[in-house]
């Protein structure tokens, strides 16, 4: 009789054992991190509704995560600045690889895999100086492979678009290396960086002068290839500025809205940004403010939702899914927001889509 061990290692000789894919850990659209009522860290696996279809353990706050497009694994970076990222098996719950930066670096809370899958990008600063650099691993071992810059100071989300580009938003902050006290506000220059799959920049959008105190930080991607950039005042709080941005690749920046009651109500902070599942609306959150914001893609302000704590934000269907620190899935659009989830967790700051 052939023994179950036996049997699948002729399958493995053969070939035919089925690879393993998302949909053997219930097909989750989004991944988010959160702490629990005990104080542990884990990494869920979300579904389109809300419902958490896996969890795995963290060893610490998570921030936000990344996604292999074929593989049911998951690249979970730390709260910025960390200095680790654990690729999970999301099946067994199994750390693959613990990635560490080379000495005098830290991660900046987030990564984006290549289209095909074989090499994970990240996000990461020179510890003095806060030069930029998007790390470059292999994902058959995650053994690192090299690195670019990242075209400016202080990167943080970087996404990978259409025809292998890479977007980074560069946050033009430098930070103390001990105490992380910003050390150049009255001369930063952020700017989103597009690099081409060498390494070199193939665009680059910088804000004007009179805003240069507006550090740029999270990324979404619109079906039609217009990118949204979300920002964080770092100048006069008592002054309402517009904490969205829109920018064509090859083409023109736009920032959003000229509502200065709109902007006001954010209190100068966007943690996430994101578009609608059609590409209509872009909105973002303010954990800080309590806020969404949502505008159409001309710049008019749709809705202002009041929400404490809310962050995490995604493309639906027909709006927006969100999270908030009181463990609440939400859907929302123009119209208003609906609880689809409520768990004892706090979701931390991001929803990342799969795919």
């Amino acid at each position: 009789m052939t023994s179950r061990r036996s049997f699948l290692a002729c399958l493995l000789a053969a070939g035919t054992v089925p690879r393993l894919g998302w949909a053997d850990v219930g097909s989750p659209a989004l991944l988010a991190a959160a702490r629990d009522g005990a104080g542990q860290h884990w990494l869920h696996g979300l579904s389109a509704s809300g419902e958490s279809r896996f969890r795995q353990p963290l060893p610490g706050r998570g921030h936000a995560a990344a996604a292999h497009p074929t593989r049911p694994e998951a690249v979970a970076f730390a709260r910025r600045p960390g200095t680790f990222a654990i690729v999970l098996d999301c099946v067994s719950g199994a750390a693959l690889a613990r990635l560490t930066p080379p000495e005098g670096r830290q991660f900046n809370g987030h990564g984006a895999f290549s289209a095909d899958g074989a090499r994970l990008f990240t996000s990461e600063v020179l510890a003095e100086g806060s030069r930029g650099r998007i790390g470059i691993w292999e994902t058959g071992s995650y053994r690192r492979i090299g690195e670019w810059d990242s075209g400016g100071i202080g990167p943080h989300e970087v996404l990978r678009l259409p025809g292998d580009l890479l977007a980074v938003a560069n946050g033009g902050i430098v930070t103390d290396p001990q105490d992380r006290s910003k050390l150049n506000l009255e001369s930063m220059r952020p700017n989103l960086t597009l690099l081409a799959g060498d390494g070199t920049i193939h665009g680059q959008a910088e804000l004007m002068p009179e805003l240069a105190q507006l550090s740029i930080r999270h990324l979404a991607l619109a079906p039609d290839g217009e990118l949204a950039f979300a920002m964080q005042w770092e100048g006069d709080p008592s002054e309402a500025v517009p904490l969205l941005g829109l920018h064509r690749p090859g083409g023109a920046t736009r920032l959003l809205p000229e509502d200065p009651f709109a902007a006001q109500g954010l209190r100068g902070y966007a943690g996430s940004v994101a578009f609608s599942g059609d590409g209509g609306m872009v909105a973002i959150t303010s954990p800080v403010g309590g806020a969404v914001l949502v505008c159409d893609r001309v710049g008019q302000v749709l809705a202002l939702h009041q929400r404490a704590d809310i962050c995490g934000l995604a493309p639906a269907m027909a709006g927006f899914l969100a999270t908030d620190g009181g463990g609440v899935v939400w859907h929302l659009d123009a119209g208003g927001m609906r609880m689809l989830a409520r768990g004892a967790l706090a979701w931390d700051n991001h929803l990342v889509p799969l795919g």
